[in-house]
């Protein structure tokens, strides 16, 4: 549990959300190479395995609501990590107006035809009506059941990666309640 504390803070770290706002199933808006960034100011872009995608999405469903962030104006990342001798991966996102975020991570090595689980996940947003909202995996789902991560493609050509997820989420406040959260990305180097 205490590599899921330390995941869940990291992406907490890279997401560096201020508040939110909800797009049914539009855009929610950060150039990727502008030098107000989010991650990448947050992380190392440097760093072996990780990746700003330039274009792309990353589509994400929970509930009756949609979010897409799109690369060309949002920030988007694939991180990869070695956490106390353990290596994860997972994609980070941010909006464009720093009020939407999502990360998710599953433990092992990124590359293609990878169906792996998920380590952790969170939705952090908020808006006029719902200040703060957060969704994080839950404490009360076995390791088992909380998700699958696959990755279609890994840098092949100019693909970052390409794939599907889902996961069970719990909102905050809301210990009990269980959301099957699902998503899809194709993020793009060029």
């Amino acid at each position: 549990m205490n590599v899921f504390k330390n995941i869940i803070f990291l992406f907490l770290l890279l997401a560096a959300f201020t508040a939110c706002q909800k797009e049914d199933e539009k855009p929610v808006g950060l150039k990727a190479g502008a030098k107000n960034d989010s991650i990448s100011a947050a992380i190392n872009l440097d760093a072996p395995g990780t990746l700003l995608a330039v274009k792309g999405q990353l589509k994400i469903t929970i509930e009756d609501s949609t979010y897409i962030f799109d690369a060309a104006n949002d920030s988007i990342a694939f991180v990869s990590v070695d956490l106390d001798s353990n290596k994860y991966f997972g994609i980070t996102a941010i909006n464009k107006a720093h009020t939407v975020s999502f990360g998710i991570s599953s433990p092992g090595i990124a590359r293609a035809d990878t169906n792996s689980v998920i380590a952790g996940s969170q939705l952090l947003f908020s808006d006029d009506d719902n200040p703060s909202v957060q969704y994080t995996l839950s404490k009360y789902i076995s390791t088992r059941d909380m998700g699958k991560i696959t990755l279609i493609k890994f840098q092949q050509d100019s693909t970052l990666t390409k794939g599907t997820f889902y996961t069970i989420l719990s909102r905050q406040g809301k210990p009990l309640s269980y959301y099957k959260t699902t998503g899809t990305f194709d993020l793009r180097t060029k």
